[in-house]
């Protein structure tokens, strides 16, 4: 299908923009053989969406059977999408889920769209919902599972892509002489994150061990940010845009993060990354991609597999077991390459 003018393909994912940025040679894929992408992202993901090369528009729904926090399933709100969709009239949609979504509830609502081609990845049967139904091993990465996804729809990266992360570019100036570290304490579910304390602690020993460390947060972490930041580091919590936040990482010698957006963010503009990551999800699956990293947490504790959102063993011992001089080391593993 590569090079097929004047054709316009809606792409979905519909969760956060960590999940949307993993997207990105998937996306680049299909843009190499359409003349428009347009991209339907939820309210978290737009942001990054609108980062990725590739995108031409960036639609914003509030998905009642995707998102964390569902808005009530509304006739009218699925009548306004239908319709829009209706408008659009794309020749083709893909949607992208993870592995425990199911595409099948936007692929109806695409149907009565009139959209012509549905492919997916589906383990439930789809009757008439989907043109193709993509099956894949879940244990790969999650940009590979979906860059298989538009394969098996007939999209191929371009000559010279190797499908690694990538933002568009040129990005923001900020005003930091790059080779710091960032440090994110933050984390969009809470099982993820490393302790505040702990955060902390590895501020101090950064800058100990001679490192200018800025810590990164959204407009609600500043109290986080700030108290991690403390005397030795910057605190920045609250203060940049995603594609300024895009920039400061771009900066960065290393990045020291649990598995959050910003580890993929990070990611997609090349940065080393020291990964906290908490083994509630596979690392095999959700860790940064493409890049140098270093995997901290206990990934054979109680708390595997188990996808949860708090923490459910007293202490969160995966992380706690991890020290300030643990991300010292692998930050000086990183930067030392």
């Amino acid at each position: 299908m590569t090079g097929a003018g004047g054709r316009t393909v809606l792409v979905a994912r519909l969760d956060n923009a960590g999940d949307v940025l993993l997207q990105g040679p998937m996306v680049r894929a299909i843009a190499a053989g359409a003349e428009r992408v347009v991209f339907l992202a939820g309210p978290a993901g737009a942001e990054a969406a609108r980062l990725l090369p590739g995108v031409d528009d960036v639609w914003t729904w509030r998905c009642p059977w995707i998102l964390g926090d569902p808005p009530p399933v509304g006739a009218d709100d699925l009548a306004e999408l239908t319709e829009r969709v209706r408008a659009l009239a794309p020749d083709e949609a893909v949607i992208s889920t993870s592995f425990h979504q199911s595409p099948l509830p936007l692929a109806l609502l695409l149907r009565a769209a009139g959209v012509p081609r549905i492919s997916a990845i589906s383990v439930d049967y789809p009757g008439s919902l989907l043109d193709v139904r993509h099956r894949v091993d879940d244990d790969l990465p999650e940009p590979q599972r979906a860059l298989s996804l538009a394969r098996a729809a007939g999209f191929a990266l371009p000559a010279g892509d190797g499908g690694r992360l990538a933002v568009r570019r040129p990005l923001p100036e900020i005003a930091h002489e790059p080779g710091y570290v960032v440090l994110h304490p933050g984390a969009s579910v809470p099982a993820r994150a490393w302790p505040p304390d702990r955060c902390a602690e590895a501020v101090e020993a950064l800058a100990a061990a001679g490192h200018r460390v800025l810590v990164t947060g959204g407009p609600g972490e500043t109290a986080l940010t700030a108290a991690v930041a403390g005397s030795a580091g910057t605190d920045l919590g609250g203060a940049t845009t995603l594609a300024e936040m895009a920039a400061l990482l771009d900066g960065a010698a290393a990045v020291v993060v649990g598995n959050t957006g910003p580890a993929h963010l990070a990611a997609a503009v090349g940065t080393p990354v020291v990964s906290l990551f908490a083994p509630v999800v596979p690392a095999v699956r959700w860790a940064p991609y493409g890049v140098p990293t270093v995997l901290l947490g206990d990934q054979s504790a109680a708390c595997r597999d188990t996808r949860a959102r708090e923490c459910p063993v007293p202490g969160h011992p995966c992380l706690t077991s991890v020290t300030a001089d643990d991300v010292v080391a692998a930050v000086e593993k990183l930067v030392t390459r």
